[in-house]
């Protein structure tokens, strides 16, 4: 995303995002694209994003804690947070908003400097306390009606990474963790 992008949007997003100490992701709908995959066994699969996982991880370099809250319960999900370092992993969590207030006070953060990433309604009661509420462009209407943020990119394409960076920009960090990935010093030669 361009700073132009970013100077274009909504301006009280990117005044919310760079105030986020804590991002949330649901799973299903905004790390997938939502479907469940069942094997002949009743084993479920899903499908997670290389470049969401990078975003997070640059998020998580820069200093923003990362957490997972999701009404489904998947030892998938706990092997990709695992993968890319996400300590705080809440799932089979149907009271989301009891679990964001217990995630926020264990880390000591308070909601508005939290960011939840939702599709669905189970998701609102935390859209609607966190300081950066966003979704997907195929999330629920009621959800998207919420929020501060709708990503360009569907959930489980690149959404979470899009938000990531977004975040990384409204706080002036997207170029310093970028910055080790771009050295082509003379050492190298």
């Amino acid at each position: 995303m361009s700073q132009d992008t970013l100077n274009r949007s909504n301006l009280g997003a990117v005044q919310r995002a760079a105030q986020v100490r804590l991002m949330i992701f649901d799973v299903d709908g905004i790390l997938t694209d939502g479907s469940l995959h069942f094997g002949p066994d009743g084993e479920m699969m899903k499908s997670f994003n290389v470049l969401d996982g990078q975003g997070i991880k640059l998020l998580q370099s820069a200093g923003i804690a990362t957490a997972i809250i999701s009404a489904r319960q998947s030892a998938i999900v706990s092997k990709r947070a695992s993968d890319l370092g996400i300590t705080h992993v809440m799932q089979g969590i149907h009271d989301k908003k009891s679990a964001f207030l217990t995630l926020c006070k264990e880390l000591n953060v308070p909601h508005e400097a939290c960011g939840f990433i939702g599709d669905d309604v189970i998701d609102l009661p935390i859209l609607l306390r966190v300081g950066f509420p966003a979704s997907v462009p195929n999330g629920h209407k009621e959800v998207r009606s919420r929020v501060c943020y709708v990503t360009q990119i569907n959930g489980g394409r690149g959404a979470a990474r899009e938000v990531c960076d977004f975040i990384l920009q409204a706080q002036n960090k997207y170029d310093s963790v970028l910055a080790p990935f771009l050295d082509v010093s003379d050492d190298d030669r």
